[in-house]
Formats: C-alpha cells, structure tokens, sequence
C-alpha cells in the first residue's frame, strides 16, 4: 500500500473507480514526467453532487463536491501511475470550476475543499498552483468540476 493510500485510510477515505469518459477524450495524459488529469466532476458513491452554488447549494456543500473531485482525480492518477500512488512527486496544479449563481464569489474557498485534501493525502507534495473560477453550468449539472497536473517519477 502506497503512503498516499495508508494516508487516505487514516482519514478514512476510499478510492473511487476512474470514472470513465462521457464524450471523445481521455481521463488522463501522461507527458514526460507530467501527468495531466482531464476535469473530474463532483461524482461520490451515493451519485452525483449537482446544483449551483449560491442557489440551491451553500458552500460546505460545494466544499463536499470538491473533495468528491479531489477523490476523483487521485482515482485517476493512480491509473496513471500503474497502480502505485508512490510515485507521485508532486500535485502542481488544480483547476476549479465552481458551478454558481450571479454574485457568488466564494469559489476560492469551495475549491479549498480539493486543495486541502491534497495536503492531507500527499503531505507538502500536494500543495499547488490553482485557478478557482465561477461558470454558469457545468456538464452534467454537477457543482464541481476540477482537472490537474501532477508530476511523477
């Protein structure tokens, strides 16, 4: 078990499945020693987090749908890596879309709930460069919708 996964059973978390495409791309490209994880969307166990922030949605719930991201990408980069988690070095970068209502700034702290949680699994490696940006809808109403790049050895 990788220190990324010993990690995320102390924090009492499981890894989803890689969620699979739903249109013409694929969940991951690895270049060089950079993997770059297309946009993952709040999907947890129990379905999908969907609805907007600032309408419907407050945001620890939009923090619940970044997390769900988070674990989503992790799932993926995981896929990338063979298997093994240990051989990520480094989570460079987050890009988060927030689905949201006029008005609503508070993407950045929504987002945080992803970011976080890449410091809590990869201690100092997680922490990133990010964007954190509002959007009107997003595919498949989901609240959240966060890609990624990592650097692996």
């Amino acid at each position: 078990m990788s220190k990324a996964e010993q990690r995320l059973a102390e924090l009492g978390l499981k890894l989803p499945a890689p969620a699979k495409p739903v249109a013409d791309y694929v969940p991951f490209v690895v270049s060089g020693s950079l993997v770059f994880v297309s946009g993952q969307v709040s999907m947890t166990p129990d379905g999908l987090i969907e609805g907007k922030l600032g309408d419907g949605l407050d945001v620890d719930d939009g923090v619940r749908a970044a997390r769900a991201c988070a674990l989503n990408i992790v799932s993926q980069l995981k896929e990338a890596c063979r298997g093994d988690l240990d051989r990520v070095t480094r989570i460079v970068k987050l890009g988060g879309f927030v689905n949201c209502a006029p008005g609503f700034t508070a993407q950045p702290k929504v987002i945080d709930g992803a970011s976080t949680l890449m410091r809590e699994i990869f201690g100092d490696a997680g922490r990133h460069a990010r964007a954190a940006v509002g959007a009107p809808s997003l595919p498949l109403g989901a609240a959240v919708e966060i890609d990624a790049i990592a650097e692996i050895r």
